[in-house]
């Protein structure tokens, strides 16, 4: 399996690499989104569970896939890895209080960012693609670094690392485009109207996926400072959206299984590929 995702990803060049691994988790947020063609309702436990997973999937990708690396990058040294992630967080930190948002299960009255007439359907959708940039980015300057590799062995460990990512990035968009779509279908939206929203909130993905490929390609020297950056914009998302929002509504105990499994899957997924 390994061999052949390898030599399917290999020739292809690594900003493509980034833009096909992201369509692909683009993809799982369209599946995500899909159920509501069929159903009105998701059961609220297993929607915290699945947040949850989410939670879990990013905190372990965003040490075992973007810090780490960063750090073996650097030849040990702390500081780039330090002064990126901080700027990961402030980055999201600056978008957060400038992009209109509304988190899941919130009144539109308690609606984030600039102050705008949007429908709560767009703020909802807007919510979720906030959490969706810092995850394209990420998958993006991991399959940047393969580009910076210093021979064979190092860019098929980058690469397959990168593949990994994208998988557990994969992984934990099917909730957020669930998360999206059942809440207009609750609301009155139609069936196919709730699923384009909710699938909308992954397009930011590639986008932002071939953006970071394209930058650390650019300038070599960031490399370091773009993966901890991705982390510290997952990490930022994580603390102040999805854990709270997994524990909101009485399931915290399921939710926070959900969590240990989602990092549990991440990082045998990183171990094993990467």
């Amino acid at each position: 399996m390994d061999q052949w995702l390898v030599e399917f990803f290999g020739q292809y060049h690594p900003v493509t690499q980034a833009l096909i691994a992201t369509l692909f988790t683009w993809f799982v947020t369209a599946a995500g989104a899909a159920p509501v063609l069929f159903a009105k309702r998701v059961n609220q436990k297993m929607m915290d569970g699945m947040l949850g997973l989410a939670a879990g999937v990013m905190i372990a990708a965003s040490f075992w896939s973007l810090l780490a690396p960063a750090i073996e990058m650097s030849g040990g040294d702390w500081k780039p890895a330090t002064v990126g992630f901080l700027a990961g967080g402030f980055f999201l930190y600056i978008i957060d209080k400038i992009l209109p948002h509304l988190h899941i299960g919130l009144e539109i009255s308690e609606a984030e960012g600039i102050k705008t007439s949007w429908h709560r359907s767009i703020l909802l959708v807007s919510a979720v693609t906030l959490h969706n940039i810092p995850e394209g980015l990420a998958v993006g300057v991991a399959f940047g670094a393969v580009a910076q590799a210093t021979d064979a062995a190092a860019a098929r460990e980058l690469m397959l690392g990168g593949i990994a990512l994208a998988i557990g990035i994969g992984l934990q968009n099917f909730p957020e485009g669930l998360a999206v779509a059942m809440p207009l279908r609750r609301e009155g939206l139609g069936r196919f109207k709730a699923f384009m929203y909710g699938q909308a909130s992954g397009v930011v993905e590639p986008m932002a996926g071939v953006l970071g490929a394209w930058l650390v390609m650019t300038m070599e020297s960031l490399l370091p400072y773009g993966l901890a950056f991705a982390a510290g914009a997952m990490i930022f998302v994580v603390v102040e959206e999805l854990i709270p929002e997994s524990q909101r509504d009485g399931f915290s105990d399921f939710a926070t299984a959900g969590a240990m499994v989602g990092f549990a899957i991440m990082m045998t997924l990183d171990v094993g590929l990467g």
